[in-house]
């Protein structure tokens, strides 16, 4: 069964708690603007920016998605723990270039300047790299 990457506009209980488990282990930085994985979760939620991977019922990993006309910035990729090294955040970014091809609009992933995780993702994937303002 298939990684199915979906936009997360309302979350049921058990994708809340796995939502927290996704972010948990996550650093510090990855939350900027936000102060923590709560902050991140329910605004992301509330703006309808989430979107997840979920495999048999349950949340693996999840990304912000923000859409600008021409531009959408994939940013806050996180991949539960114990799922890591699968293809997940790789199926998020591809499901989210494919999106952001339909509508018309350029895929990038969005990074505090810097961070080597995000730039090796950036190139594995052939995506392009934004810095997010300090």
């Amino acid at each position: 069964m298939p990684i199915i990457v979906e936009p997360l506009n309302e979350a049921t209980y058990q994708d809340q708690q796995d939502l927290q488990k996704i972010y948990r282990d996550a650093p510090d930085w990855l939350f900027a603007p936000f102060s923590g994985d709560v902050q991140l979760i329910e605004g992301c939620l509330r703006d309808g920016s989430l979107i997840a991977g979920r495999f048999n019922d349950r949340l693996l990993g999840a990304a912000r998605l923000q859409r600008h006309p021409g531009v959408w910035h994939l940013s806050q990729i996180c991949v539960r723990k114990i799922t890591r090294r699968r293809g997940v955040a790789e199926r998020l970014v591809n499901e989210a270039q494919k999106m952001a091809t339909q509508s018309g609009a350029v895929l990038r992933l969005l990074a505090p300047a810097g961070h080597l995780e995000a730039q090796a993702l950036a190139a594995k994937l052939k995506v392009a790299l934004d810095e997010m303002p300090a």
